[in-house]
Formats: structure tokens, sequence, C-alpha cells
């Protein structure tokens, strides 16, 4: 049975909100108290493992647009917390860095700033970490296209040289999309709407 924080920290937090969760204890925290809010969770919950920070587009005419996710562990209580945040811009997103708190939290912010392009202010170094510096796209964006976007190579030399660009990778095994029918082969997932694999290429037009 998963213990319940939110009565208490809704003495101090009077601007909380209980967020609906299965799993365990959820909370949405607008962005001017997060970083006080957080603070308090870690010295009075024992709360002092940040585990995982992401992030979720609810849409391009969604407004605000983009919340960021907190999953806090506490080491001495063995129970999680769930933090939910959003985002005060649409275009760039941004939020305030947790850095000072976790130091955990720099890759983190970092991924979630290469994939959906959230801003994340006082961060110490705020660089893409998966993909390159001066990619123009955001993947993890709902408007981004399941089977990617081809682009340019990173190096302007090679492509002066080879005249080759990066192509968007086959969707054989992912991501799936499965549907209701009556025998298991039709059921059977495959690549959603744009697949195509090293046998059967994209088609160019």
């Amino acid at each position: 049975m998963k213990t319940s924080h939110f009565q208490t920290l809704k003495q101090q937090f009077n601007s909380i909100t209980s967020r609906p969760s299965t799993d365990w204890e959820a909370v949405n925290v607008p962005s001017e108290y997060l970083v006080e809010f957080c603070m308090h969770l870690r010295s009075n919950f024992a709360f002092d493992m940040l585990v995982d920070l992401t992030a979720i587009d609810l849409g391009i005419n969604e407004s605000p647009r983009f919340v960021t996710i907190y999953h806090f562990f506490s080491s001495i209580n063995h129970n999680y917390f769930r933090v939910a945040c959003e985002c005060t811009d649409t275009e760039p997103p941004t939020m305030i860095s947790l850095t000072n708190i976790w130091p955990a939290a720099n890759w983190h912010e970092r991924e979630a700033y290469d994939m959906f392009g959230i801003k994340f202010q006082g961060h110490p170094d705020l660089s893409r970490i998966l993909m390159w510096q001066g990619y123009p796209y955001y993947p993890l964006r709902k408007d981004f296209p399941l089977a990617g976007i081809e682009t340019d190579l990173p190096g302007k030399d090679v492509v002066e040289e080879t005249k080759a660009k990066v192509i968007p990778a086959p969707l054989d095994g992912g991501p799936f999309h499965g549907v209701q029918a009556s025998t298991v082969k039709k059921r059977e997932p495959k690549g959603y709407d744009e697949s195509w694999s090293e046998q059967h290429p994209k088609p160019l037009s």
C-alpha cells in the first residue's frame, strides 16, 4: 500500500493538485514553485534520488503544450513520488533546471532538451546529447513523423563530398501498431503508417 503525502504537502504548497496515477503518488506543481517544492521533498520526505526526468508533448493545439515529469525515490523509505510541471511557454518551452538540487538532472535535462526542445533555465551546459549540434528537429514531439525526417549530414564537408543525407531509418521492428482483427496473424503488430524495411525501401514519392 503506497503512502500518501499529499495532504501534508498541500498544507505548505496550496497550489499543488493531485495527479491521477495507477502506481505511485503523483502531483501537479506550478513551475514557479518547482524548485522550492523539490527541495522540500528531499529535505523533509527523504526523496534523495532523482530517478528519471522526461516530458510529455500534449499536442500542437494544446496550451500549455509541454509538461515535464520527475520521478523521485527515497532510499530510506523505499517509495516513489512523481511530479508533473507545465512549461511556461510553447516555443521555446522553458522550465527551471534542477541541477543545483540533483546533479543527476544534468543529463536528463539535456535529453529532454534534445528530444522535446525544452530549455532548462540555469542548466550549466544545455547542449544536445543524442542528436548532433545544429540538428533542426526534436524527435519526440507529436508533430515529428514516426519515420523521421531526411536531413543533411552534420558535417558540411561530408555533404559536399558525398551529396548524401541522413535518411529516416526503416520502421520494421517499431514503432508498433496493432489492429483488432479476427485472426492472430492479422493482429500481429506492424510498423505504423510509414513502414518499410531493407528489403522494401521507402518509396521516393
